[in-house]
Formats: structure tokens, sequence, C-alpha cells
């Protein structure tokens, strides 16, 4: 696979009254194309928890869904990891839009082929590997960010980056309402957004470009002047595969710290989003048109959240991410028991719950990517988010998925949301863990 997304040589360097402009230019367009490129990965990750309320009626258990479901999380964790060392050495032009074409293509053979849902097996299967080019999607975009945009100037960046999920993630819900009004299909939820996916792929394709060198222009902290500690021309190689996982990752002590605390927020936002369409008709009585426009508004609201959190942790908490965590759990911890001892016939203050805590999860999620990137040379960059991502997908989503499926089959939603709120506590506990290590140093 490296050999097919290698990355690109130096170009033939720009005149130097060309250099700002190209620069200027290059940067938007890059950025729209990480941006809508990243969305549209999220267009086809989470669709099958829309279907999980039809399939419980054709007689699955909530239990084994959530296990075919976990399928794409493990896959997702091991492969972000894996596909990040991949990425650190490839271009991200090709590299992302080809694992969302691949992803659209999984989705396309849900929609369409009854044999798709036919057991937990196949279901796990082709979740599995959704998972696993999903995870082609974080480490180029990261690769891409920590090469176009300066240390000083990257939290405000990477914040309005990290939406795209919110975006893309949000858009399941309105694209699956608008497939029952057109094919009154519930397998819509898969190939309406499919074919989304496979329009932004090209997109991406047209907008992205490799290094700034590759362009013909100079590294970003010459361009920008804004050199790390410790910088020099030797930063600007390739690191082998073993300086990557040894040197930069696994010898890292505060990024295990925030890799463990990654895993319960990971276990509480996809514990809620997952089983938020299935509790809510469950539990709470909600149609299918308004489960799925609860599911919108929980993405969306981290939007503004996760905004609010980068331009918080920049300004008050002075760069301290750890505090800024700690925080927003302590909030969430708050609307989950809300939203959890809420009786039904109130759906106002279910969906208004749903957007606290859409709003304010998002943010820790955030800081704890960003936080990857700062602890790491740029040519690590997206080996260390996937690392981080690696115990947020493989321990936190898997047990969303399947942990809370068969606590709630036998101990009911009470079990479930216990398990929500005890993941708060502890993620808040290891951020807790972060408030005294002084900040590592980053090479470049």
């Amino acid at each position: 696979m490296y050999g097919i997304f290698k990355a690109g040589r130096p170009g033939k360097p720009l005149p130097e009254a060309d250099i700002d402009g190209t620069y200027k230019r290059l940067r938007w367009q890059i950025f729209a194309g990480i941006f809508i490129g990243y969305a549209g990965y999220y267009l086809v990750r989470k669709n099958f928890t829309l279907a999980i309320p039809s399939l419980v009626e054709q007689g699955y258990s909530r239990g084994d869904l959530g296990l075919a479901l976990a399928g794409v999380s493990i896959a997702y964790g091991i492969s972000k990891f894996l596909m990040g060392a991949v990425s650190d050495r490839s271009n991200p032009r090709y590299f992302l839009p080809a694992g969302l074409l691949c992803s659209a293509l999984i989705m396309f053979v849900f929609g369409f082929s009854e044999w798709a849902t036919s057991n937990i097996a196949i279901m796990f299967v082709l979740l599995f590997l959704n998972g696993w080019v999903q995870g082609m999607g974080w480490p180029p975009c990261g690769r891409t960010m920590v090469h176009w945009w300066s240390k000083h100037e990257r939290g405000g960046v990477v914040s309005v980056w990290n939406v795209a999920h919110n975006v893309g993630g949000g858009l399941i819900g309105p694209l699956f309402i608008l497939g029952m009004a057109w094919f009154n299909d519930w397998r819509s939820a898969f190939y309406v957004p499919a074919a989304v996916a496979v329009g932004v792929a090209v997109f991406a394709l047209l907008t992205m470009r490799d290094t700034p060198q590759t362009c013909g222009l100079p590294p970003i902290e010459k361009y920008k002047n804004d050199y790390p500690e410790g910088y020099d021309d030797s930063h600007e190689r390739e690191f082998s595969a073993r300086e990557i996982f040894v040197e930069h990752v696994l010898k890292n002590r505060l990024l295990w710290c925030i890799a463990l605390a990654n895993v319960f927020v990971y276990l509480l936002r996809y514990g809620v989003l997952d089983w938020a369409p299935t509790y809510l008709q469950e539990v709470k009585h909600f149609t299918v048109d308004k489960s799925s426009w609860a599911y919108f508004l929980y993405e969306w609201a981290g939007i503004p959240g996760t905004l609010l959190c980068g331009w918080l942790s920049d300004k008050l908490f002075r760069g301290n991410r750890g505090a800024t965590g700690i925080c927003f759990m302590a909030l969430v911890t708050v609307f989950t028991v809300l939203y959890w001892l809420n009786p039904p016939g109130n759906p106002t203050i279910d969906m208004l719950c749903l957007i606290a805590i859409g709003f304010l999860i998002y943010g820790p999620v955030m800081l704890i990517g960003l936080h990857a990137l700062e602890l790491v040379p740029k040519k690590a960059a997206g080996t260390a988010a996937g690392f981080t991502g690696l115990f947020g997908y493989l321990g936190g989503s898997v047990a969303a998925s399947a942990m809370v499926g068969y606590t709630v089959d036998h101990y009911g939603w009470d079990g479930g949301f216990a398990l929500l709120v005890g993941s708060c506590i502890l993620a808040i506990l290891l951020l807790a863990l972060t408030l005294r290590q002084a900040p590592a140093k980053r090479a470049g």
C-alpha cells in the first residue's frame, strides 16, 4: 500500500514573489479538501445505528447487533493506528479518497444486498471491513495539518477542522429521512449517504495536496517564521517506522495517559450516539423521524461546542488541555444523568439533553487528538493520533457498541446508563493525572 500512496518528491522551488500568494491559496483549498473529505467519512461510518431499530423488529437482539456494530470500532481502532504509520509516509491526496470510496462501496453492499443483513456474522465482517478502511481518514488529515499550518496557529485550525465529523455524522439523519421519503426503505440509511460520499471523495482528490515542499514551497516553519524548540533541517526528513513507533510513541508517557482517558471519553460519546435511536424509540416513544432528528442535533451541537472548547483551552486555560477536558466531562456527566432520569413524555428535555451532551463531548475528543499532535514531531503526527484512536475505538467504542447492548439486554437501560456515567467519572480521573505534568518538548 505504501508504494501506491508514496509521498511525493520535492517540486521545483517557486520564485520568492509567488510563495505568499500560492501558500494562501493552497491552504484554503487544502483545508476545504480535508474538511469536506473527512466529513464524508462520517456519512458512511455509523449508518448501521439507524438501521438497528428495524433489525430489532426482525428478531435480532440488541446485544447481538451491538456485537456486530463493534466490528467497526475494533477494525477502526487497529487501522487508525497502523494506517497512521502508513499515512506518515504517504501522499494524503490519494490516501484519503481511496479509503472513502472503499467505505462507500461497503455501504452500497449493505443497502442493495439482503444477504448483507441475513445474519450477525456477515454483518460483523462487513462492518469490520468498513472500520478498517475508515482508518484511512484521520491520519492523512493530521499529516496535512501539521505540514501546512505552524504550531502557533494549529490549535484554531484543528478545532475548526474537528467539527467535520459533526457535519458528516449529523447529515446521516436527514439523509435517512430523505431516503425514507423517496424510497420508503430503511436500507436507504446505507445507500443514500454512500452516494453522497462518492462525490465527496472526488472533491477531496481534486483539492488536496501533499506537503508544501512537493508544491515548490518552503516548510511551514520557514514561511511563518514559527519554529518549535529544537527545530532544524533534520526534522523535515521522514522517520523510519521504528523511530515513529518506539522513540516518539511507545516511550511517550503523557501520550499513554491521554490514550487511556480516550477509552472512557469514547465510551460515553458512542454509548449515547449509537443507542440514541433505539433508546428514544423504545423508552421515550419517539417516532423514527424524531429520533433521526435527535441524532442530527446531537452531532451538530458538537460544532459550536468544539469551537468553544478549543478557544477556552487556548485563552482561559492557557493550553492546559487536561483541565479544559475535565470541566467539559463534568458537565457531560450532569446532562447524561438528566437524559437518563427524565421520564417519558418530556421530549423537549430529552432533545435538550442530547444537544447538551453533543455540545460538550466533542471538545474533549478534539483536545485529546490535538494534544497527541503536540506531543510528537510532525513526521510522527499520524501515528500519535492513531495511537490515541486505537485506545478510543478498540476500548471505548467497542464497549459502547457491544457492552452497552448486552448490559441493556440483561440489566435494562438503567444498567446501560450506569455504565455511561461510570465512564465519565473515570475519564475525569485520568485527565486529572495530566494536570501537573509539564508539556513534553516537541521536536518539530
